[in-house]
């Protein structure tokens, strides 16, 4: 049986097909490409006796030799019932994944084990990528356990944290005086590494696709009626939707697909402002800025598949207040002793606003992400300790 059924590349923009054994980026045409299957030779009986980790759904991921597999035992994280935080906003039925307990500490870890087992597979040796952090820190370290040569290039304002992460597994690291825009303009005037930036290689949003692919199994292959994610570059919601178009091709599941929400902050709404509009791609968001910084991304690449996703799902966008993503931050800790990272935080924002405005009902199902451990950002740190210090 192979141990993965991957079948090529298809360019969802234009609709040309390109090999997938061979080291490329985006299609000619200038769009993501996007990874397609075969049928594979499992059923989901199988992967009762596999690994707790995503590699129990190889047949779904694009590495074909398990020699070329490179991970820290990425996957598999909590679905985790929000009790006391759901029933004070009125979402009895509220569930948390936490990707703040996987490699690096951040759902960065999937698309980088995926993304860098398949570019060795494919004979890569050197990457490059800008990062407004944690994608840079999970793709250095990987890169690292792959035996590769790594360049991250990331703004100056990024998290120290990230930066020491990546000097730490011995990458080279260049701060940038500027946006994500501006460290990726950096990127391209460097030679002779592979550009892994978001979705310009096809295989980051493998690994995020598995987070789809674990909720969905966690359920017992029934789906919730909401799954909420924070939108930067989109990857996980792009990726989460096709885990769910891929299970129910395969008839895993049935039924509707959950609406996919795409959460973002009011100092960087271009998702959200597209949407709102009814356009198909986003406009670029001037002077962007926001507390949850992983979600600072002007124009993302592929904004067109993450409004194609919200769209055919029912979905929508919404943009929330950093006032509002630190309040719910810090009431998550305190209900539930979670401390999610802003970005996390930013998606229980979104869920208080659709709840009172109705769009989310009582009897929703909804699943939300938290994307990394609060402990990463030292700056939110300081200011739920600065809320709950009290002098003797």
């Amino acid at each position: 049986m192979a141990f993965s059924a991957l079948s090529h590349l298809e360019c969802p923009r234009c609709g040309a097909t390109h090999d997938a054994d061979q080291i490329i980026g985006l299609c000619p045409c200038g769009s993501p490409l996007l990874a397609r299957y075969g049928v594979p030779a499992f059923d989901k009986a199988d992967l009762a006796s596999r690994a707790p980790d995503l590699w129990r759904y190889h047949e779904l991921l694009p590495v074909r030799s398990p020699s070329n597999v490179v991970t820290l035992g990425e996957g598999m994280t909590p679905l985790l019932p929000m009790t006391r935080y759901g029933a004070s906003i009125g979402v009895e039925r509220l569930l948390m994944k936490d990707e703040g307990l996987i490699p690096t500490g951040t759902f960065k870890a999937r698309g980088a084990a995926v993304g860098v087992s398949r570019a060795y597979e494919v004979g890569v040796r050197k990457i490059a990528m800008p990062t407004n952090g944690n994608a840079g820190s999970a793709w250095a370290a990987y890169a690292a356990r792959a035996g590769m040569e790594a360049l991250i290039a990331m703004p100056i304002a990024a998290p120290e944290i990230c930066r020491r992460e990546v000097t730490a597994v011995g990458a080279r690291l260049q701060l940038i005086d500027g946006l994500i825009g501006d460290a990726a303009a950096y990127v391209r005037s460097q030679s002779g590494y592979f550009d892994a930036s978001t979705l310009k290689e096809p295989y980051r949003i493998e690994g995020k696709k598995t987070m789809g692919l674990e909720i969905a199994e966690q359920l017992g292959w029934s789906l919730p009626d909401v799954i909420v994610y924070p939108t930067g570059g989109g990857v996980g919601i792009i990726g989460i939707w096709k885990a769910l178009t891929e299970l129910r091709d395969l008839g895993w599941i049935s039924g509707p697909l959950p609406r996919l929400v795409a959460v973002q902050s009011t100092g960087c709404a271009p998702i959200v402002r597209a949407w709102e509009k009814g356009l198909t791609e986003s406009e670029p968001w001037p002077d962007a800025r926001t507390v949850a910084f992983g979600i600072t991304v002007p124009k993302a690449l592929g904004d067109f598949l993450v409004l194609q996703a919200i769209t055919e799902t029912g979905g929508c966008a919404v943009a929330v207040d950093d006032a509002d993503i630190l309040a719910e931050q810090h009431l998550v800790a305190r209900l539930e002793g979670a401390f999610i990272c802003p970005e996390g935080a930013a998606n229980f924002a979104a869920i208080r606003t659709l709840r009172d405005s109705g769009w989310i009902t009582a009897d929703d199902q909804v699943v939300a992400l938290n994307t990394g451990a609060g402990l990463k950002y030292p700056e939110t740190c300081s200011a739920l300790a600065g809320r709950t210090t009290h002098a003797c």
